[in-house]
């Protein structure tokens, strides 16, 4: 310390620092939380616009449909806040779902209602959402957020993705502009608008959960957007948002232990339904492409044996005749790893990508045959109309006449189903309105016995029901898993 310096000068000057420091840190920290809470409030803030944008176009969707309902099945329907009757219940939560007041007093016929969401994509009307929601209704009426209601027409319906047209006639309708999928991110904020249990305009916020979901179960072609937005019954057919307020998905299910929502929602990706929706809107039907063969993922030992480097592609384990990929000289045996370029990892990327391809296009195959890569340019087709079905039903047989379509188990299919081969006739389809139908026979299951005889094949089958004295009466014992029981057909 200097001579001439006053202690009590410096003391004053350090004290005054020290405050000076203390104030800084203090207003720093207290405009670091100012700062948080302002970032808080404007992402807020933007979900809010974005809902209040988007909400408008969003729509209740109410169906009635006349049902015939199955043998042992309760009657029950006819109130429209009949949350057991949804569609969304009955299409993924199964038959255990039964009103808990239903009468026991079944009606030949009765009036069931459901609900679901929908969106509004043009000013013309048109509304996208599930096919599952409005399939085989006799009246669809459309609720908007400003109270209006419409009844609806369908223009088509794609039960293989699940997705269908509508259309309202309004004036000044609210539209919901439609975002690219494709660009969606795992991870990015998403938002979910429909109206769960009748609750119109209910808003949930999630993430992107994971993109490319496939082999659910749900529909023929999948490649769903996971989220973890809570979408419960009545969302069905309602749009999954960007923070953009563009749809990029339709939400469709979730998956369930309890029946209720537990974290994990899927929806069908919008670029998905932009093509379903310009073919149901120009033609009321989609025209899917169709290469003619039968496929299988490739696993390490497949790898191995088919001199493969990883297990990347898809091996042919078929080729249908007079096929498009007959006529391009595929093989039993080789393996698809590129479709245009483009790597494919799986068969339900291939399934997908065929099937959205414009019959008579050319795609360029590049294969694996004998160890060696090779290219093989084909003509895509048009997918068959029957196609999916794994049989065609039969109306000279008794049992076709009775809505069952079947076929004998081939290794794959015993495979699948859990069977061995040659322990009886796979039920291959089941039409609805059938006596097949009505006593609840689904396809999947499997028919061991007629009228006490054992059958293993078609053969045996017909030869037994050939011998038959009442060909319009049998009794079947047939299996799903591990249980079975008797099942008595009458012809109509």
């Amino acid at each position: 310390m200097s001579k001439n310096s006053n202690p009590i000068l410096v003391s004053a000057t350090t004290a005054l620092t020290l405050f000076l420091a203390l104030f800084l840190v203090t207003a720093n920290a207290t405009a670091g939380e100012d700062d948080n809470i302002a970032l808080l409030d404007r992402s807020a803030k933007a979900f809010a616009a974005v809902v209040k944008q988007a909400g408008p176009a969003v729509v209740h969707v109410r169906v009635e449909k006349s049902v015939r309902p199955k043998r042992g099945q309760q009657g029950h329907g006819t109130n429209p806040y009949d949350f057991f009757n949804d569609p969304f219940f009955e299409r993924f939560f199964g038959p255990q779902f039964k009103h808990p007041k239903a009468p026991r007093q079944q009606p030949r016929q009765f009036k069931q209602q459901g609900a679901g969401s929908g969106f509004i994509i043009s000013s013309k009307g048109h509304i996208l959402t599930n096919n599952h929601v409005v399939a085989d209704a006799d009246k669809i009426t459309v609720r908007l957020d400003d109270e209006r209601e419409f009844e609806a027409e369908i223009i088509g319906t794609d039960p293989q993705s699940d997705v269908a047209l509508i259309k309202i006639d309004g004036k000044k309708l609210p539209t919901l502009p439609l975002g690219n999928s494709d660009k969606l991110e795992v991870g990015e904020w998403v938002i979910a608008i429909g109206s769960p249990f009748e609750l119109n305009q209910t808003v949930t916020v999630g993430v992107v959960s994971a993109k490319g979901r496939n082999r659910m179960g749900i529909n023929d072609y999948e490649n769903f957007i996971q989220t973890d937005a809570a979408i419960n019954p009545g969302n069905s057919g309602g749009p999954l948002l960007n923070i953009h307020g563009e749809a990029i998905g339709i939400n469709t299910a979730i998956f369930s232990r309890s029946g209720g929502y537990m974290g994990i929602g899927f929806a069908i990706p919008i670029n998905m339904a932009k093509n379903i929706e310009k073919q149901l809107k120009q033609h009321g039907k989609v025209t899917r492409g169709w290469l003619g063969v039968m496929i299988q993922d490739v696993d390490k030992d497949l790898a191995k044996s088919f001199e493969l480097e990883s297990t990347q592609g898809v091996l042919i384990s078929g080729v249908t005749e007079d096929s498009p990929a007959k006529q391009a000289d595929l093989l039993q045996g080789d393996v698809i790893i590129a479709l245009d370029g483009k790597p494919l990892s799986d068969v339900a990327q291939l399934r997908n990508s065929i099937a959205m391809t414009t019959p008579e296009s050319k795609l360029t195959l590049t294969i694996i045959r004998d160890g060696k890569e090779q290219k093989l340019l084909v003509t895509i087709g048009e997918q068959p109309s029957d196609f999916g079905s794994v049989a065609k039903r039969s109306e000279k047989s008794p049992l076709g006449a009775m809505g069952l379509a079947l076929q004998d188990l081939s290794p794959e299919l015993a495979e699948q189903f859990g069977y061995e081969q040659g322990q009886g006739v796979l039920i291959a389809d089941v039409a609805p309105d059938s006596p097949g139908g009505r006593v609840g026979l689904q396809a999947g299951q499997l028919i061991e016995e007629v009228n006490k005889s054992r059958v293993r094949n078609l053969k045996e089958l017909n030869e037994v029901i050939a011998k038959s004295k009442n060909p319009n009466q049998v009794l079947l014992r047939v299996r799903a898993g591990d249980y079975s029981q008797y099942i008595v057909l009458r012809a109509e």
